[in-house]
């Protein structure tokens, strides 16, 4: 995959995705979003957001410029996607502060639209090679506004289980796992929703296994607790207290929100 600086003109880099769709199959990482990067919206002054590989309808691109929207009325997303059908199929949808529009990893943004303040980059990556998904990482963050975050990662069907990275000019800064906890046996079964990144290295001698070890143990440990939510904000906190560079924010883990440092987890 061609590195980053790539024209907007170019023919759009990537594959379409299978396209999967379903209401609300993104809501946990939109929460994280509204929850932790208002700021860096703000601060980027009448922000552009891009979703890019929505799928085969734009119904999560469409809730999350509601959900930002909310709380910051400047903000202004574009959907983008590979596949011309579907660019053609979304525009019914848009509006003044959103716009549909086709492209790949080298970003399509029109002349009077600010570079990205966030690129959300989710369920898109999984179909590439190691190789190839880090090439995009740098190709997207090399196309992000200053102080520009990349958002990259995966989650099930319906949106009850995922995890994504957040990358910013310097690299990988965080990891973040999401989960509907009623239904969690272990918190290593969040191991087949890792990004591409991560998702062959949960093995013996890499970083993110023994995190997931360690995880399973402190929420073994807080089997006593009267509720999931309960079990994983005592199980978080004793993984911040053992050492791991947890985000300690109880808001955060009592939404069944868990951030890690990406250099506790990052493949050796």
């Amino acid at each position: 995959m061609p590195g980053p600086h790539l024209p907007p003109a170019s023919r759009p880099l990537g594959d379409p995705t299978r396209g999967t769709t379903h209401a609300n199959r993104l809501r946990r990482v939109d929460r994280w979003l509204v929850a932790t990067q208002l700021a860096r919206l703000r601060r980027a002054n009448h922000p552009v957001v891009v979703d890019l590989g929505y799928g085969r309808a734009p119904t999560t691109t469409v809730e999350m410029a509601a959900r930002l929207a909310e709380h910051l009325p400047a903000v202004r997303v574009v959907g983008v996607e590979i596949d011309r059908d579907r660019v053609d199929a979304a525009q019914p949808h848009a509006h003044a502060s959103l716009r549909f529009t086709r492209g790949g990893f080298n970003l399509p943004l029109a002349p009077d639209e600010r570079p990205p303040a966030i690129i959300r980059a989710m369920n898109v990556l999984r179909q590439y090679d190691e190789a190839e998904a880090a090439s995009a990482w740098e190709l997207l963050r090399g196309q992000l506004g200053v102080d520009g975050l990349l958002v990259e990662g995966t989650c099930d069907e319906l949106g009850r289980r995922g995890s994504w990275v957040s990358i910013d000019a310097h690299g990988p800064r965080t990891l973040t796992f999401a989960a509907r906890l009623v239904d969690l046996t272990r918190p290593s079964e969040l191991a087949e929703r890792l990004p591409k990144a991560l998702i062959h290295r949960h093995v013996a001698g890499e970083r993110v296994h023994d995190f997931f070890l360690a995880w399973d143990q402190a929420w073994l440990a807080a089997s006593g607790a009267m509720t999931p939510r309960e079990r994983w904000v005592i199980a978080a906190s004793t993984m911040a207290e053992v050492g791991w560079r947890i985000g300690r924010n109880p808001a955060r883990w009592r939404e069944g929100e868990l951030t890690v440092a990406w250099t506790a987890v990052a493949p050796r």
